[in-house]
């Protein structure tokens, strides 16, 4: 699908997509599946081609192939064939956040429940166990804040749809919309970054308040 080009600044699009990356990339995403990520983001379609990645971006396709194989194991990215054609297209998950994070609190069910077995077996009386528990705590809160935040997502993200609705179209920038940015925002470093323990990104706290 072409890009409408004659209402993009390429040059700003780029720009755009390679500072993205490069902050991805500072939260742990490898540089080249960032990059590529980045540049499905920015297209207006959420899906390119293999070649189309390797022009956009000035990588070779062994580079592309890489880029795409990591970014499939960790479910950001999927896999469809061109219509007629025996050419693959990568697309961004639809709700490509929303599932991330359902897939993160399915990963902080299973560490709490391996925690919890573990400060049962070091014993809850001894310091090991003390603190191995506290962890299993943490990420037990983590899970209830992680789907009450979801929830306002939902309730937010709803309300945001009906009033772009009621606005003209030249509100939002073109080929990037304006909720794709802030959950980028949100959820590149949230996501990305979440074994840190990091408190939640203020852009998710000024959207909720806004």
């Amino acid at each position: 699908m072409a890009e409408r080009a004659h209402e993009r600044d390429e040059d700003a699009v780029s720009r755009f997509v390679e500072r993205f990356a490069g902050e991805l990339a500072d939260a742990g995403m490898q540089r080249m599946a960032a990059r590529v990520f980045a540049a499905l983001l920015a297209s207006d379609s959420g899906t390119l081609t293999s070649a189309e990645l390797a022009e956009r971006l000035q990588i070779s396709p062994a580079a592309v192939s890489g880029a795409i194989r990591y970014l499939s194991q960790v479910h950001m990215v999927g896999r469809e064939r061109d219509p007629g054609s025996r050419r693959d297209r990568y697309r961004l998950h639809n709700e490509l956040w929303y599932e991330t994070f359902t897939r993160r609190d399915q990963l902080l069910s299973r560490w709490e429940s391996t925690l919890r077995d573990g400060a049962a077996s070091l014993g809850p009386g001894t310091p090991a166990g003390e603190r191995v528990a506290e962890t299993a705590a943490f990420f037990e809160f983590l899970q209830g804040e992680m789907l009450s935040m979801m929830d306002r997502w939902r309730a937010y993200q709803a309300a945001r749809r009906e009033a772009l609705a009621a606005t003209p179209a030249t509100a939002a920038a073109p080929g990037l919309a304006a909720s794709d940015t802030v959950a980028a925002e949100i959820a590149g470093s949230e996501v990305l970054a979440s074994e840190s323990g990091a408190g939640p990104h203020p852009r998710a706290t000024a959207a909720r308040e806004g």
